[in-house]
């Protein structure tokens, strides 16, 4: 890393982080945020959404500087949650409200992230 700590350390319950592990991580000023208790999927779901983000966008990119990084973060995060389905809520995205679909309107094309992605849906 280039000297940075980061802001916020996101760790589980596990006995082998303990108390001396959350003193080194506030010593560099870094916030640590426990997981919830019985939450054996909480883990999982971040994982899935940074292991998305580091395939599906940082792998095909040059990032040139951190207002850069955060406007692709950003769009890629409007595109994760407002395009994609998502097999846990039934092929349904994540924000937004379900509409009837009418099958007799054209399917709109957008790039998404300069054609990275694409979104498809019903025309208006």
């Amino acid at each position: 890393m280039d000297g940075d700590a980061p802001a916020v350390l996101l760790r589980d319950r596990d006995d082998k982080f303990g108390a001396a592990f959350d003193r080194a991580a506030q010593g560099v000023g870094a916030k640590v945020i426990r997981t919830a208790v019985r939450a054996p999927n909480m883990n999982a779901v971040a994982k899935r959404f940074v292991v998305s983000v580091r395939r599906e966008l940082l792998d095909h990119v040059l990032l040139v500087d951190d207002q850069y990084l955060a406007s692709l973060l950003r769009r890629y995060q409007s595109y994760f949650n407002e395009s994609r389905p998502h097999q846990g809520l039934n092929q349904r995205i994540p924000a937004g409200q379900v509409t009837a679909i009418d099958p007799s309107k054209p399917i709109a094309v957008m790039s998404v992230l300069g054609g990275l992605h694409v979104d498809y849906r019903r025309a208006a």
